[in-house]
């Protein structure tokens, strides 16, 4: 017990600096309006230091680090080639269809039964019964002919044939032909439509094009929200009413555009789904308002396709095309999907010109489309195939 007490009496020594506290609140009197001046100034002194001693630590080590940390900092300062963004962007479908190829031909040599698995291999891919017919078809008669036996040889074969049905569709979007320049863009909900005007404005004046944009989605709510934003970050007019009707506002666009001598004018409209034919028809009227604006317009319908969507893009294109004439289309979002053979698709069944591409998020992550940097983008050196071949033949 007296040990007990040994142990409690050093605590009264500690409560002792806690009763100095108030005695030192006491013997402040006459400086009382110094303590709290003092307590405040003090306390701002300490969350300052606090946070220039983090940053300290925090820069201290960066310094530190070899010139390669100095690197890293600098390295997302330069861009990235649109030739890089486009191999990012399809990496998924890339390994879908030359990483199943590689696969195949690490299995056995080429043969009926590997031409079978490949057909399949493009089938999930999502291009479609009569593109992957006809590539099939292709790499078997180039089997044959040119006694094709390497995976690299059986890869080239295929990007060839690929790149002979999809060149088609390479057609540039010529804007020199009437001022104002009248686009029409249509598509679904989600389809990408609003983000992809909004891109085309940054890829137009980087062009030296000025450009205006009409507000045409009056049914979606924050649809012209979200267009005035992306008229604010390129600097660029937005003509846009509230609950208006959007044939009306387009109408007031194009107006505004010739009186401004505006080179393009990106028309939004609301996103339909194509088996709502009412609504079809409402978007259908919207383009015959913009014939009354200009009897030459609309100089351009582009329609937004979302990759992810695979076959459902091709009922798309034929319903929209049928309500409002579509002259060209836009597919976004192939750095999502797996499914970017559904291009192979769209030029089999309905070929209409390709006139851009999206594979990112970023503003200049839409792009004019190019056959050739597509398909050099899809499939990689067959590098892999070819040591997965020799590993099986060992």
């Amino acid at each position: 017990m007296f040990g007990f007490l040994k142990k409690k009496s050093p605590k009264p020594e500690d409560v002792a600096p806690a009763v100095a506290e108030p005695t030192a609140e006491v013997g402040v009197p006459a400086p009382a309006a110094i303590d709290p001046a003092a307590a405040a100034a003090a306390v701002p002194a300490v969350e300052v230091a606090q946070p220039a001693a983090e940053a300290v630590a925090e820069v201290v080590p960066a310094k530190g680090e070899p010139a390669a940390v100095a690197e890293t900092v600098v390295a997302p300062a330069p861009r990235l080639s649109w030739g890089e963004r486009l191999k990012a962007g399809l990496a998924r479908t890339r390994q879908q269809i030359g990483g199943g190829l590689a696969n195949l031909f690490g299995l056995r040599k080429i043969d009926e039964d590997l031409l079978e698995e490949l057909e399949s291999t493009l089938l999930m891919a999502d291009c479609g019964v009569d593109a992957t017919q006809y590539l099939i078809d292709d790499l078997r008669m180039r089997w044959k002919r040119d006694r094709l036996e390497t995976a690299d040889q059986l890869q080239k074969a295929l990007a060839d044939g690929l790149h002979g049905i999809i060149a088609p569709l390479e057609q540039a979007l010529e804007l020199g032909s009437h001022q104002p320049f009248i686009i029409m863009i249509a598509g679904v909900n989600g389809s990408g439509k609003t983000t992809s005007i909004g891109k085309l404005a940054k890829y137009f004046q980087a062009q030296g094009k000025s450009v205006l944009l009409a507000a045409g989605d009056t049914f979606r709510a924050a649809a012209r929200e979200q267009l005035m934003t992306w008229g604010e970050r390129n600097n660029v007019t937005v003509v846009a009413q509230e609950g208006g009707d959007a044939a009306a506002v387009i109408f007031d666009a194009i107006n505004a555009a010739r009186a401004r001598k505006i080179d393009v004018v990106l028309a939004d409209t609301a996103g339909r789904l194509p088996t709502q034919l009412h609504l079809m028809e409402e978007i259908a009227k919207v383009r015959r308002v913009i014939a009354k604006a200009d009897p030459s317009g609309p100089h351009e319908v582009l329609l937004v396709l979302d990759a992810n969507i695979g076959q459902n893009a091709l009922a798309q294109v034929k319903a929209f095309d049928k309500a409002i004439g579509v002259t060209g289309l836009v597919v976004t979002k192939l750095d999502g999907t797996a499914k970017g053979g559904v291009l192979a698709a769209i030029a089999r069944q309905c070929p209409k010109p390709l006139r851009f591409i999206g594979v990112g998020e970023g503003i200049d992550d839409l792009q004019p489309f190019r056959a050739r940097e597509f398909v050099d983008a899809l499939f990689e050196p067959g590098a892999g195939a070819v040591k997965a071949g020799a590993e099986a033949r060992r």
